[in-house]
């Protein structure tokens, strides 16, 4: 007679089993999130390392001050290309002031690199820039629309899309 035992998954199985399932599980929930679907669609497109030379030169100089100050890694040369009571729209999230937009720079644009890659001119010295993000410590970046609104030589609003 043959006698079939079923034994019992030891503690460290599982183990196993719950990391294995919270990576999976992790997996899918990153896939789904905005920034990892235009990265991944990025990551298939060739893109230049450097600024258009005619759209980084069409720039508003506030606008152009932003991307100089991103590409020099100074937060508050960023914070003074804005007005005092600036909004800056990323991606649904709403950041107003200098004290605020100044948080949001040094932890999520700072240490990253912007590539100018086109600029539409709009009225009033707005404009509205196809660039290349890459976040500092990411392998990948993305590319967006800014859609930039100045007045007065500061920049008043920058509303913030993948692209």
């Amino acid at each position: 007679m043959v006698s079939l035992a079923v034994r019992r998954p030891t503690r460290g199985r599982l183990m196993v089993y719950a990391l294995v399932a919270v990576v999976v599980l992790g997996c899918s929930f990153a896939l789904t999130d905005g920034y990892v679907r235009a990265a991944a669609k990025e990551a298939v497109r060739a893109t230049p390392d450097t600024h258009d030379p005619a759209a980084f030169d069409s720039l508003h100089p506030a606008v152009r001050g932003y991307v100089t100050a991103v590409d020099d890694r100074d937060v508050e040369a960023l914070v003074a290309a804005f007005a005092p009571d600036a909004v800056v729209s990323d991606t649904g999230r709403e950041f107003r002031g200098h004290d605020e937009i100044r948080a949001w720079a040094s932890d999520e644009v700072i240490g990253g690199r912007v590539t100018v890659l086109d600029n539409t001119p709009g009225s009033g010295g707005g404009s509205t820039v196809l660039l290349r993000f890459d976040p500092e410590g990411l392998l990948v970046g993305f590319r967006a629309t800014y859609t930039f609104d100045v007045d007065d030589d500061r920049i008043r609003r920058v509303s913030m899309a993948y692209a």
